[in-house]
């Protein structure tokens, strides 16, 4: 007859495999720390295995998901709310409206267009109630109006239509985004220069702003200085400190 533990032997027993399985889970867990941080000099920011887990989630929404013909829900006037200031870079407050002007560089290295305000409002006008969503988690309700930035594309920079990614940044360069250029050309992204019935205030990024609603709200840039167009992964600058570059919804 097999001997029967005791009470103290079997918790010690017990004591021991929990110790062991601690330990091993301990030497799993740091390697994993270790593999994941392996690639983080290479990656500039963050560990090139959860980089590469993000350009693999872009690749599946952007053929899966992603199409021009899909559009996001948009909503009566009613619905709408306050939209958050949420965000002042690259919004000094001694910006001077009357010195602005977007500066347009166009695919393959033309020479840089300058437009103006009143050059922008010669596009047929647009506007759009959407979710603005940020991913911080929080939605609101928002109208923006202004131009298609397809038809922009279309009058200002017609040799551009092809190009791979658009940047954008504001007038002093504290702010920049980079676009994949199916998601800038979808037909509900904006040059937005209204924001719920009324000429953008200051702090929402008068006098220019984008509103890009198949995109989460950091792509959404405010006061727009400069546009340029190319065939490889721009800056951005949330992609810099971790964020997804695609960001899409």
């Amino acid at each position: 007859m097999p001997n029967k533990l005791t009470p103290e032997r079997e918790m010690s027993r017990r004591t021991r495999r929990g110790f062991m399985a601690l330990g091993a889970g301990a030497v799993v867990a740091a390697g994993g720390w270790q593999w994941l941080n392996a690639g983080y000099k290479r990656g500039g920011d963050i560990p090139s295995p959860l980089r590469t887990m993000l350009r693999f989630n872009e690749r599946v929404v952007r053929s899966a998901l992603f199409s021009d013909d899909h559009l996001v829900k948009t909503y009566p006037s009613s619905a709408i709310g306050e939209l958050k200031e949420n965000g002042d870079f690259g919004l000094p407050d001694d910006f001077d409206a009357d010195s602005w002007n977007l500066r347009l560089m166009p695919l393959g290295g033309g020479l840089p267009v300058s437009l103006t305000m009143d050059d922008l409002r010669t596009l047929p006008r647009h506007e759009e109630t959407i979710d603005f969503k940020c991913v911080e988690g929080w939605s609101t309700v928002t109208q923006f109006a202004g131009a298609r930035f397809s038809e922009f594309v279309a009058k200002f920079a017609p040799g551009s239509a092809n190009a791979g990614y658009v940047a954008m940044a504001t007038p002093d360069g504290g702010y920049y985004v980079g676009l994949d250029a199916p998601s800038a050309m979808h037909s509900q992204t904006l040059l937005a220069w209204e924001m719920n019935g009324e000429d953008l205030a200051d702090e929402h990024g008068a006098p220019l702003r984008l509103a890009i609603p198949v995109k989460y709200g950091i792509k959404n840039i405010k006061r727009i200085g400069k546009i340029a167009f190319g065939d490889t992964e721009p800056p951005d600058y949330w992609r810099e400190r971790g964020y997804d570059f695609y960001a899409g919804l």
